[in-house]
Formats: structure tokens, C-alpha cells, sequence
């Protein structure tokens, strides 16, 4: 890959980057909207159930999970390869497993979620049917995802962020017409919401499919068989399987955990701290879903140097990009989620900043999970992993024996993946070369200086003022000049300042003609 063509793929980045995220600003509105405007209307108790009945569900999805980053990267290294028959055979090969998938695990799932919902968890005897109705319903949702993983790994791997872009938003005001439509219902809202959040997902996937089968043409392939390479995905997903149902479980197996300890208000909490989270990580996830093609297509060409310096700048810039709202975020979540829901949940507060912490500490090393797949040589590191992450459940169980407070579920997460950002840096060491020295002091020391920079002087700022919507706005306007101009400052190598002055400078040139 000569010059030129890094500067046309980091061209296509900075332009699919910007694609989506005008895509996430409306998402993000309509979305913290919706919320509040759902847990208005289902209450606290229902809105905890629909999470954490969710949550069940969830966690059957860890081979979902697997086989989709398994087909993403696939696809995505056939792509860089320009290997179209290949292309062809991934695709149709990746379609009929994840149909027959999507029977087995409803035969399996469907018993098992029934018997744990019905006997395990802490619902009130009152609302057992309706919860009944919400594991249906997302059974069914489970089963369409499943087979709709396909379609949106070709997506990606092709790069087509516009059309994430659309179709995102159209789910967006479907589930806006959701809320109002459940206003009107006269029926139990909880069995409503249920069902209307079926249909959306049903549309939605509908619209992905259509766009891919007139998009692109590996997706006109119907499911074939091909034993070697569905030998090659499997191997992938099974060993990718490890350190997705480790997520799983330190996620949704916690906030089942949270239920069984403390019941649906605590998880109601929950999932305000993870709607609150989701809309930030949107900012993160829009780069990512933008960069990571360019990381495995410049492993495919044999390009490591272009892809080294991707995964270093992709690390900080991801970070930078979470900061930049968490700082203020966590600053003044009290007056935030006052203003957003007038009532917040008990635990709510701590629990978004905990969430916003462990979020940062994750998106530190998406760039390395990145890389580690376009390799795949995906076994040690999964295993090591996934030994060091499942620490997670056992010791949250035994520290609510204790009897410690619901925060520490993600007190502990926060810890462990502090950890593992060093285990997989030293794993990512061995199959690419990367200098951990060099990551430490350009990417990990970095960060932390433009933590601590960007966060003093708002911090001693909200102490001088009582909290009010005029402080609000003055920390949100302190909080992001004291993070641009540390990340600039203290965050930037030079070169990448050049590049940023350079751009600057020729879209000033440009707007002066």
C-alpha cells in the first residue's frame, strides 16, 4: 500500500466517521428521549423488569456474538484480498449456519429462560405474565438478530456507513412512535411495549436484508455448505466464543446477579446508567465502525506499519472521543438525569459514572482486540483472557455476600479491565510486533495526562458554584475547551498535530474562496 493509498483510507475513515456521526447526534436525542419518556410510562418496576428479562435472553447470544465478529472478519480480510468468490462462499456458508442457529438455540433457550425467569428471579407474583411476555418477545427479537448478523457484517466489511446511517434513524423515530403509541394504549404497557419493540425489529431487519441482497452481490447467494471453510469460521467463532460469553456474563449475568440480590429498582438503575452509556459509546463505536475495516484489510495486504499506526491513534483517539462527554457526564450526572427523567432511580448517579469509568478502560483496548482478530491467531489470547475476565462474576457474587453495595459490580469490572488492557497488550505483542514500550508511552501515558489535565479546573470549578442549569452550562463549556486543549497539547505526537493544523488550514483556505 504506497502513501497515497493510506491517505485515501484514512480519507475514507475521517468521511465515514463524519457520515455517522450525524447519524448518532439525532440517534442520541431520540434515544434519551424515548427513554424517559418509556420509563415514565412503564414505571420503575417494569422498566427494571423489560431490563433485566432482557438480560436473560442475552445471555444466550454469546455464539451470535462470536460467529458475527468471526463473519465480519472474514468478509473484511476477503475484501482487503479482493478475493470475490471467496467473498461468496463466506457469505453463503455464514447465512445457513446462522439460520440453523437460530432453531437450535430457540429450542434450547426457550425451556431454560422459562424455568430460570419463573423460579429464579426476584419479579413481583403480579408481573410474572407480563414478564413472560417480554422473554417471548425478545426470544423472537434473539432469533431475528441471529439470522440478520449476516447481512450486517457485510455492511461493514464493505464499509457502507450510510446506510447505518439511515437506517439507524428510521429505527430511531420507529421507536420514538413506539413510546407515543404505548401513551395511547389501553392495554398493560409492559405486554405492549413488548410487542411493538418486536415489530421495529422485525422492519429493521427486513430493510437490512433487502439493502444487502440489492447492494452487493455475494448476498444474492443463497446458504450453501462448505465443510472447509465453515471448519475455518467455526474454529474462529469457537475460540472468539470464550471472550464473548465472558462479556456476557460480566454484563448481563451481573445485572441478573444485581436482581437476585437487591430486585428490579436496582436494575431499573441499571439500565439508566446503560442507556446513559449506550448513547455516549455511539460517539466511540461511529470511529471504531470506521476504522476497524481499514485495521484488518491493512493486515490482509501485509501493510503493518500503516495498520501499527492505526492501532495507536485509533486507541487515543477513541478514548479522547469518550472522555470528551464522560468528563462533564460525571461532572454533573445529578442535574443531568434530573432534568432527563425528573425522578432518577436510587443508585442511578453512581452507577452512569461507574459505567462511563468502565467504558473508558474498554475502548483503551478495542484497537488490540482489533488487531488480534485480523490475524486469527485468536486461541492463547482468548484463553488468557478470558481466564484474567472471568474473575469478574465470582468475586462481584462474594463481595454481594458480603454484603457490599449493588456499585460494586462494576467497581470490580473496572478493575479487571484495567488489567487486561496490559494482558492483551502483551498478547498483541507476540503475533504483530507492536512495541509495548512505545504503547505504553505514546497511547497509555498519554492518557492519563490528558485525564487529569482536562478534569482539574472544571472540578474545582462545580465546587465554587451550587448546582443549577447555569453551572450545568458552564461545565459543559469549561469541560470541553480544557479537553481539546489538553488533548491537543499533551494527547497529539507532533505529527498528528501537523496533520490536524494542515486540515484546519486547508478547510479555512477552502471556505475563504
Amino acid at each position: 500500500m504506497t502513501s497515497k493509498d493510506n491517505s485515501l483510507s484514512g480519507t475514507k475513515i475521517v468521511k465515514n466517521t463524519i457520515v455517522l456521526y450525524f447519524r448518532m447526534f439525532l440517534l442520541m436525542l431520540i434515544s434519551l428521549y424515548t427513554s424517559r419518556v418509556v420509563l415514565h410510562l412503564l414505571g420503575e418496576d417494569d422498566f427494571g423488569i423489560y431490563n433485566v428479562v432482557g438480560g436473560v435472553v442475552a445471555m444466550f447470544a454469546i455464539l451470535s456474538q462470536s460467529l458475527s465478529t468471526a463473519i465480519s472478519r472474514f468478509l473484511t480480510f476477503e475484501l482487503g484480498r479482493n478475493n470475490s468468490e471467496r467473498l461468496s462462499d463466506i457469505f453463503s456458508a455464514s447465512l445457513m449456519v446462522q439460520i440453523l442457529l437460530a432453531f437450535i438455540l430457540i429450542i434450547v433457550a426457550e425451556p431454560l429462560s422459562i424455568w430460570f425467569l419463573n423460579t429464579r428471579m426476584q419479579i413481583p407474583p403480579e408481573r410474572l405474565s407480563a414478564a413472560n411476555w417480554v422473554l417471548q418477545s425478545s426470544l423472537i427479537i434473539f432469533a431475528i438478530n441471529l439470522v440478520g448478523v449476516t447481512f450486517n457484517s457485510a455492511i461493514i466489511a464493505h464499509e457502507k456507513m450510510s446506510a447505518f446511517a439511515y437506517i439507524s434513524l428510521f429505527e430511531a423515530v420507529l421507536k420514538l412512535s413506539v413510546a407515543f403509541l404505548l401513551g395511547a394504549s389501553s392495554f398493560d404497557k409492559l405486554k405492549t411495549y413488548a410487542v411493538l419493540m418486536l415489530v421495529v425489529d422485525l422492519i429493521i431487519k427486513s430493510i437490512y436484508i433487502i439493502y444487502c441482497y440489492r447492494s452487493f452481490e455475494e448476498c444474492r447467494c443463497g446458504p450453501k455448505y462448505n465443510h472447509k471453510l465453515l471448519k475455518e469460521i467455526g474454529t474462529f467463532a469457537g475460540w472468539n466464543f470464550i471472550g464473548n460469553g465472558v462479556w456476557i456474563i460480566n454484563t448481563q449475568g451481573i445485572n441478573i446477579l444485581t436482581n437476585m440480590f437487591f430486585g428490579v429498582k436496582v436494575n431499573a438503575a441499571r439500565g439508566i446508567a446503560s442507556q446513559v452509556n449506550n448513547a455516549v459509546q455511539q460517539f466511540v463505536n461511529n470511529f471504531t465502525a470506521a476504522l476497524n475495516p481499514q485495521i484488518t484489510k491493512s493486515y490482509a495486504m501485509g501493510e503493518y506499519s500503516f495498520m501499527n499506526s492505526l492501532v495507536f491513534s485509533g486507541a487515543k483517539f477513541s478514548y479522547y472521543l469518550m472522555f470528551f462527554f464522560a468528563l462533564p457526564l460525571c461532572l454533573e450526572t445529578e442535574e443531568i438525569l434530573s432534568l432527563w427523567l425528573h425522578k432518577v432511580p436510587d443508585y442511578a448517579i453512581i452507577f452512569v459514572r461507574l459505567t462511563l469509568v468502565a467504558s473508558l478502560c474498554t475502548v483503551t483496548a478495542d484497537t488490540l482486540v482489533r488487531v488480534m482478530f485480523a490475524t486469527g491467531k485468536i486461541k492463547k489470547y482468548q484463553i488468557v483472557v478470558g481466564l484474567v475476565g472471568m474473575l469478574d462474576f465470582p468475586l462481584t457474587y462474594i463481595a454481594f455476600k458480603l454484603s457490599c453495595p449493588p456499585s460494586w459490580g462494576y467497581i470490580i469490572y473496572i478493575l479487571i479491565y484495567f488489567i487486561l488492557i496490559f494482558v492483551r497488550l502483551f498478547l498483541v505483542r507476540e503475533l504483530v510486533n507492536i512495541s509495548v514500550r512505545s504503547y505504553i508511552k505514546e497511547v497509555l501515558l498519554r492518557l492519563v495526562l490528558v485525564s487529569l489535565a482536562a478534569s482539574v479546573f472544571p472540578f474545582v470549578f462545580i465546587n465554587f458554584l451550587p448546582a443549577s442549569l447555569l453551572r450545568l452550562f458552564f461545565t459543559g463549556i469549561i469541560s470541553s475547551l480544557t479537553c481539546l486543549f489538553s488533548v491537543y497539547f499533551l494527547g497529539l505526537s507532533n505529527a498528528e498535530r501537523v496533520f490536524i493544523r494542515t486540515k484546519i488550514l486547508d478547510k479555512l483556505k477552502k471556505f475563504r474562496v
